[in-house]
Formats: C-alpha cells, sequence, structure tokens
C-alpha cells in the first residue's frame, strides 16, 4: 500500500470554492483511478493537504500520467485558489491501522468530518 501526499496553500478567501472543488471534482476523479484505495482531503487555516491511498507505486505513476488527473489540476490551477508551492510526498506503508474497519466502511467524509 502507497500514500500520496500533495501539499499546497490556498488563498484566505478561497476556502469555500477549494472544498467545493475537493469535493466536487477531486473526490470523483480520483474514484475512477485504477488501485485507488481512499483520499482524505485536510486543511489547517491557509495550509491544505491531500492525502490518496493507493494500491502500488505503479497506481500512483499511473494517477500521474493520467488525463483526467491532469485536467483536474488543471482546472484546480484555473480556479485561482491557490498560492504558494505544490509538493508531492510519496510513502510505503509499513503499518498501522484505522481503527474499526466496520466503522469507516462506506463512510463520506463532508467538509465537517
Amino acid at each position: 500500500m502507497i500514500v500520496r501526499i500533495w501539499r499546497t496553500s490556498i488563498h484566505p478567501d478561497g476556502v469555500e470554492a477549494y472544498v467545493k472543488f475537493a469535493i466536487e471534482r477531486s473526490q470523483p476523479m480520483f474514484r475512477q483511478q485504477h488501485g485507488f484505495l481512499g483520499v482524505l482531503f485536510l486543511r489547517s487555516d491557509g495550509d491544505c493537504a491531500v492525502v490518496s491511498i493507493w494500491e502500488s507505486l505503479e497506481d500512483v505513476g499511473a494517477l500521474e500520467s493520467s488525463e483526467r488527473y491532469r485536467n483536474t489540476v488543471r482546472a484546480l490551477e484555473a480556479a485561482d485558489v491557490l498560492t504558494g508551492e505544490q509538493t508531492v510526498e510519496v510513502f510505503g506503508v509499513e503499518g498501522g491501522e484505522f481503527g474499526n474497519p466496520a466503522k469507516l466502511a462506506g463512510r463520506r467524509l463532508n467538509a465537517r468530518g
């Protein structure tokens, strides 16, 4: 299992647009990618991260070369809500857990958790 973390910052007046974009555009795009296991959209004030979970490193590579992914990135950049540098980190999962899997199964999170 692989975790990919994309980080950026957003303009203070772009929070609502960013959250809407994440739910309406990014989340459906991720769901259509091969090897996709899950995604979390994180925010602390103007700092944001998208933590996506994948079956393999090859699936992460396929995401980054996917036309649908590149179109989504271009649309987010065109929305003019991002500021500062964008970075990506990729990690192999060595262990851990999410608590009770039955409680998480099928759960969709909104902007309030």
